[in-house]
């Protein structure tokens, strides 16, 4: 399938990156105290789509000692299992973060590298789901996909946001530096309390704080993993609703119709409808195989969300579609059959069924997801790079003062 037509490729050397980046965080303490520091220790022979790809490879090893360890999300790991998630997240997040430095002093900058940098940060978003869901011991169930479900919302969102605005947009908490930063943290102090059990006990009692009278019951028998998700709502809340009015802002200022916009977030919940559908008719999906379909669901997003980055670079139109839905959608109609005939009278036999075949079809729709985003990297990847006549991990053509000089004298006979 051909995802960049050629009349869009023109676009591609239209590119400027344009990004707002408003964290204290990144502000005052990492860029200036640890971000400029480590470029440093790049040579700059390296090509920046590297650094964002060793980056993610910390990550894909976080996983691996999750899957040995605590492969349901439910058990405690050695301490030192949660120790080196810290660690490796926060290198990711340092790798992320220099590799826009280093396209800036190698003279690389370019379109691949922001759709390179997002599709990375989009398949991040849904392991680190996986790993925050195993140090808090939520196991296998529904608080694991409420997570899942904020965590691609805020990236669904942002990406929906800088579609429009042209601009990446980083608000004072943000994913990439609050959100990994808190992950980073929670990670250390299960490493120092021993494993996720300690986020089970109540947190208020947890904390010392006395139970006031005027403090519901149930408030105070909440224990971390519901703060912590409390919190996480009310975050996302806020930076949805930021977004949606940098948005609309946006489309006024150019005489664009406001509200129209709105209507990019609707693939979104509907998608997110067809998945609750389907793990609510199929508990043995939710209990047993979710870290399979956390797979094919964030494969799902990062397809979405590489759409519209790819039509944000070739000022396309927004991207509604994503076929890799359309499996899970066969799913919720097979098992709505029974479920029909038993509430009203009237349905049809589910093919599938409940059992083995039921988990061979998950594992078909992974596969599928795997094919056609796969498809999506390789072509898109391969078509910016023949047009720019550049290499996606190797930088083809090294910028040295004699290129700046050769660059200059262009310019002047210009």
């Amino acid at each position: 399938m051909v995802y960049i037509r050629q009349q869009q490729l023109e676009k591609l050397k239209e590119y400027k990156y344009s990004a707002v980046d408003r964290s204290l965080v990144s502000r005052y303490i990492l860029k200036p105290y640890w971000w400029s520091k480590v470029i440093e220790l790049f040579p700059m022979s390296m090509a920046p789509n590297a650094i964002t790809l060793s980056g993610f490879g910390f990550v894909v090893a976080n996983l691996l000692t999750m899957l040995y360890y605590s492969p349901g999300m439910d058990k405690d790991c050695p301490p030192w299992v949660y120790g080196s998630w810290a660690i490796g997240l926060f290198l990711y997040q340092t790798f992320d973060a220099i590799d826009g430095s280093q396209a800036r002093r190698t003279r690389q900058s370019g379109p691949l590298g922001e759709l390179f940098d997002h599709g990375v940060d989009a398949l991040n978003t849904s392991l680190e789901v996986l790993l925050f869901s195993a140090a808090m011991n939520f196991g296998q169930g529904w608080r694991t996909i409420l997570v899942l479900f904020a965590s691609l919302l805020t990236f669904y969102v942002q990406t929906w946001d800088e579609y429009h605005t042209k601009t990446l947009t980083l608000g004072l908490v943000s994913g990439p530096v609050e959100g990994i930063l808190t992950l980073c943290i929670v990670y250390a102090i299960t490493a120092v309390k021993g494993g996720g059990s300690y986020w089970q006990q109540p947190m208020l009692q947890a904390l010392g704080l006395p139970h006031y009278s005027f403090v519901p019951e149930a408030l105070y028998q909440m224990d971390f993993g519901d703060f912590y998700m409390a919190y996480g709502g009310l975050v996302l809340v806020f930076n949805t609703f930021e977004s949606a009015t940098n948005v609309m802002a946006a489309r006024r200022k150019r005489g664009e119709p406001a509200g129209q916009a709105l209507i990019g977030l609707l693939p979104f919940f509907g998608r997110w409808i067809v998945i609750a559908a389907y793990l609510a008719l199929q508990p043995n999906i939710l209990h047993n195989h979710l870290v399979p379909f956390v797979f094919y669901v964030g494969l799902l997003n990062a397809y979405s969300v590489g759409q519209m980055i790819t039509a944000h670079l070739t000022k396309s139109e927004f991207p509604y579609e994503n076929v890799i839905t359309l499996p899970l959608i066969y799913g919720v109609i097979d098992a709505m059959g029974p479920v029909l005939q038993e509430k009203l009278g009237f349905g049809w036999p589910s093919a599938l069924g409940d059992g083995v075949y039921q988990v061979a079809f998950m594992f078909t729709c992974l596969g599928f997801a795997v094919g056609v985003y796969g498809n999506f990297v390789v072509d898109v990847i391969v078509t910016i790079c023949d047009y720019l006549d550049i290499w996606c991990l190797r930088i083809k053509y090294p910028y040295t003062a004699e290129t700046e000089e050769t660059d200059q004298k262009k310019v002047k006979l210009k």
